[in-house]
């Protein structure tokens, strides 16, 4: 019979799985300039970090000064399908709901922005197992655990 009060001591260090040596090196710098050391902010740095394109235009969707998301990102030209994942990805993680549903006016425009951030939405890309990542680490930070996250998300 295992005890369990035994192997609680032998608590694993958290691992993060990244999408690439960029992501990695993106993340850790990133949190370096965020306000916080917060679960919101490793959240915001690993979310933004998985796509190449949210890596290059990372200044034009969060402001590491004010901490304010930047939702009219949303509207620029280099936006592919996959970054605005990853930007929804990070917003909601970060700020716990769907930021740019106030940049519409129309009650229609904003119930679309709405669907854009749910589950099925996000997670139908090649980006999903890093969503996953990030809402594991996300859950584990918030309960304290250091538990090993790789052998939750293999």
């Amino acid at each position: 019979m295992n005890n369990t009060a035994l192997g609680a001591e032998n608590k694993k260090k958290q691992t993060i799985k990244f999408i690439s040596e960029a992501h990695e090196k993106f993340y850790y710098e990133k949190l370096k300039e965020v306000r916080y050391q917060d679960v919101y902010h490793r959240a915001l740095c690993y979310c933004l970090g998985i796509s190449d394109d949210t890596r290059r235009n990372v200044e034009s969707i969060y402001d590491f000064k004010t901490g304010c998301v930047k939702t009219e990102c949303l509207h620029e030209g280099w936006q592919t399908s996959g970054s605005m994942k990853v930007i929804r990805m990070a917003f909601n993680l970060y700020c716990n709901g769907t930021p740019s549903v106030d940049d519409y006016t129309e009650t229609e425009e904003q119930v679309n922005e709405c669907r854009q951030y749910t589950v099925e939405d996000l997670f139908c890309c090649a980006y999903a197992p890093f969503f996953w990542q990030a809402m594991v680490n996300y859950i584990l930070l918030q309960l304290g655990c250091l538990c090993s996250v790789k052998n939750i998300i293999s």
